[in-house]
């Protein structure tokens, strides 16, 4: 007799590879009603401790007092016009591109924004583009719409991507180039000579091949840099390209699921692809980015969380590291860490952390084996109380 099973068969399949990110942040739940959430060191999730700026919570309050008629309505599928403008404007200043509110559309998270670029770009069989290490959920995103992943590994000290991989990468199915910078999980940020060998091997594809390739820039992390470090962009460097961005991260909004894409006005198609984007947002069932959160993230366009905040809290996990014998790459970005596990064996080097009640995630979950991440968005506290764990743990595997 057959065995029955309810859902599909590419979900059960895919429910097996589902996000290792998840699955530690799910474990650390349990441990933390079992041990005490004081007790447990969960560096699993990107989810920032940090809170909104006063101005966000400000912009919270006035928009709820207000009382406008037709609040939460819905409006256009590609979101509040006024609210576009703004964001346009914006990236104009920064890019230098004549942006405009039709090249923007509002977004359900950064999440939302690649899944409907995605469907919008793909075709049956296309390839995308990603470099390893990377946000593993690309992979359904990109099955999502008939779609898949082809992952390029970037320098193995660096992490920043080098243009004869992708060069010998791009086939006639390329439709997508997927560029993370500042880097989740490896917190590499992509300089100006990075993104020009990028593009200089995208164009060669494209000539090679007679076909359009797109680069789709996700960018969550995009003023989360330090020392100094600027990351440039990618407008100026890309003709064919889409911002995908949330505020997820800038102002401590991740629960609050907006954000937006731009087109450049100067891609092939431009206006075909707005349209596109506006109906997947609808046909893919956002409809529209939530009402209120667009009126406030408008108010609070240029406002950021204090980065300084995060830039300490990478330096206080650097020391601890450091001090623990473990070997990696000091972030210019983003607010992960991305060290070699001891041994050869990261399921095994999970394990132990976690019986150090040490949450992590393996690098096979970024398609890079051998290392594990370490978000570090979490309380100052969390950090400093972790030493003695992670020193005991790093002293099991040099015995």
């Amino acid at each position: 007799m057959a065995f029955y099973m309810p859902i599909a068969k590419h979900i059960a399949s895919d429910l097996e590879r589902a996000s290792y990110v998840r699955k530690m942040f799910e474990q650390g739940e349990e441990l933390k009603k079992r041990h005490g959430a004081e007790n447990i060191y969960d560096f699993s999730l990107g989810n920032p401790e940090v809170e909104p700026p006063d101005s966000v919570r400000e912009s919270f309050i006035r928009n709820a007092a207000a009382g406008l008629p037709g609040a939460h309505r819905y409006m256009s599928n590609a979101g509040f016009v006024n609210v576009r403008e703004k964001i346009a404007d914006s990236i104009g200043r920064r890019s230098g591109a004549p942006m405009k509110a039709g090249h923007i559309v509002m977004t359900v998270g950064a999440a939302g924004g690649i899944n409907i670029a995605l469907k919008t770009l793909l075709n049956p069989g296309d390839e995308v583009i990603a470099f390893a290490p990377y946000f593993k959920e690309y992979d359904f995103y990109a099955k999502n719409h008939g779609g898949s992943v082809v992952a390029v590994p970037t320098d193995g000290e660096t992490f920043k991507p080098g243009p004869a991989a992708l060069e010998a990468a791009l086939s006639a199915r390329t439709k997508a180039v997927i560029i993370n910078s500042p880097n989740n999980p490896s917190g590499a940020v992509y300089d100006a000579d990075c993104l020009c060998g990028i593009a200089d091997a995208i164009r060669a594809g494209e000539r090679k091949f007679g076909t359009d390739i797109y680069v789709i820039s996700d960018e969550p992390y995009i003023n989360i840099v330090y020392d100094g470090i600027e990351a440039p962009h990618v407008f100026r460097h890309f003709k064919n390209a889409l911002i995908v961005n949330s505020y997820s991260k800038s102002l401590a909004l991740a629960g609050e699921r907006i954000g937006y894409t731009a087109i450049s006005p100067e891609a092939a198609d431009a206006d075909a692809i707005a349209a596109g984007l506006v109906f997947c947002n609808r046909v893919l069932g956002y409809v529209n980015a939530p009402a209120f959160m667009q009126r406030v993230v408008a108010e609070n366009i240029e406002a950021s969380v204090d980065i300084a905040v995060y830039a300490e809290k990478r330096d206080a996990i650097c020391r601890i590291m450091r001090e623990a014998g473990f070997d990696f790459m000091q972030p210019q970005g983003a607010f992960y860490l991305f060290p070699k596990i001891f041994g050869d064996d990261e399921e095994a080097f999970k394990d132990r952390a976690v019986q150090h009640n040490i949450l992590i995630v393996p690098g096979a979950g970024f398609g890079w084996p051998g290392r594990f991440r370490l978000a570090y968005c979490v309380a100052t506290d969390t950090i400093l109380r972790s030493r003695n764990a992670f020193i005991a743990l790093a002293a099991e595997f040099k015995q």
